[in-house]
């Protein structure tokens, strides 16, 4: 209760940002009346790093996947939103958000194909080989500026998108559309506008690694913790897993950060709350 306000506004610092990554994952809560658990899930909202600022991560709990929650949730923000295939999303958008397929999310629809098989499969690799060139060039843009990050996306991202681009569609015209390879290519032939999207900038994300990488310790923790008590315990316990989070993408020992903030909590003016934010100091203006 005492930090439900610092994760409030940590929410509205994270929605001052332009580009955000979203995803969500299951999780279990206890149903007493049915003797037993159901379904929830936690939606994470991450900050983008290429676009500077700190890093923020938000959870919010919620008790289904419905797309509601995320409209909910970005209510009047406005801006590109990273995010998977999950139809959850669409209403977001072409109403002041932006959508940006991941690159990772459709890789992996040919790697799973490439793997399936004792016989590796020739096309599936050739793919993966072509989305590969693109992460080579996101490697070698990682410490640039966003304006060269930019002009070596133009000069080497976009012509090889161009030509996966026409090589999907001319490998799709030969495969039949129930088929575990027509599946994967139309993965990508159908959101190719999302997904080339970040190749004209340079500090959009070429896929959604920071959102699934926010989730991570959730989907390992609840083997551990199995379930939450209750809407009310998950809804707390997202407020401090978002503050905890933020703390450990900005370097600080999240224990010392909140025995610091409750000593600190009591008496601490609220026209002042942003300091008690667990973001690192040279990037939390």
């Amino acid at each position: 209760v005492a930090l439900q306000p610092l994760a409030d506004r940590l929410a509205v610092r994270l929605k001052q940002q332009t580009v955000l990554h979203a995803d969500e994952t299951p999780v279990q809560q206890l149903d007493p009346g049915a003797g037993k658990t159901k379904r929830a899930y936690l939606w994470a909202y991450r900050s983008n790093d290429l676009s500077g600022g700190p890093p923020i991560v938000v959870f919010d709990y919620q008790t289904s996947r419905s797309g509601n929650h995320a409209r909910a949730f970005l209510q009047g923000w406005q801006g590109s939103l990273m995010v998977d295939g999950y139809g959850g999303y669409k209403a977001l958008f072409g109403q002041g958000v932006t959508e940006l397929g991941c690159w990772a999310h459709a890789r992996r629809k040919f790697f799973d194909l490439h793997a399936a098989s004792n016989k590796p499969h020739e096309m599936a690799a050739v793919a993966l080989q072509r989305i590969g060139e693109l992460y080579a060039i996101e490697a070698q843009a990682r410490e640039q500026s966003p304006a060269e990050r930019q002009a070596l996306r133009q000069a080497e991202a976009l012509p090889r998108l161009q030509a996966l681009q026409a090589w999907l569609i001319q490998q799709r015209q030969q495969t039949t559309k129930t088929s575990g390879y027509g599946r994967a290519l139309d993965y990508s032939i159908h959101r190719w506008e999302a997904l080339s999207r970040y190749a004209q900038t340079g500090d959009l994300p070429i896929d959604n690694n920071a959102a699934e990488s926010a989730i991570r310790p959730i989907a390992l923790g609840r083997k551990n913790w199995l379930f939450t008590g209750s809407e009310r315990a998950g809804r707390r316990a997202a407020a401090i897993q978002s503050l905890l989070a933020t703390a450990k993408l900005n370097g600080l020992e999240p224990l010392a950060w909140l025995t610091a903030t409750l000593e600190r909590l009591p008496t601490w003016p609220n026209s002042r709350i942003d300091e008690l934010l667990p973001l690192n100091s040279t990037t939390a203006s």
